[in-house]
C-alpha cells in the first residue's frame, strides 16, 4: 500500500491558521477514476481513497504507517514567509 503524509495547508479563503498543525495520511488510489454510465460522475471502486487519518505529529503518522506495513512518503511543508507591509507602502 502506498500513502502520503503531509501537513494540512492554510485555507486560502480565510486568514486563520486553524488545523494547520495536523498531519494527514492519505492512501494513493489503486485504480483510475472513470465516468459513471448513468450520471457521468467520476468515480472508482477504490474505497481507500475516502480514508484520511489525522495525527498530531509527523512522527506519529510515520509510526502508524510503519506499524501497519504502509510505505509512506512524507511531504514536508515549505517554510512560511511573512511579507510585512504597511498600508502606506501602497502609495510609494
Amino acid at each position: 500500500m502506498q500513502a502520503r503524509i503531509y501537513q494540512r495547508p492554510k485555507n486560502a479563503m480565510q486568514s486563520g491558521k486553524a488545523l494547520t498543525d495536523q498531519w494527514i495520511l492519505e492512501f494513493a488510489p489503486l485504480e483510475a477514476k472513470k465516468p459513471d454510465p448513468l450520471m457521468g460522475w467520476a468515480g472508482s471502486g477504490d474505497t481507500r481513497e475516502q480514508v484520511r487519518l489525522k495525527f498530531d505529529t509527523c512522527e506519529a503518522a510515520q509510526a502508524y504507517a510503519t506499524k501497519c506495513g504502509i510505505s509512506a512518503i512524507v511531504h514536508q511543508t515549505p517554510p512560511r514567509k511573512l511579507k510585512l507591509q504597511a498600508y502606506a507602502d501602497n502609495f510609494r
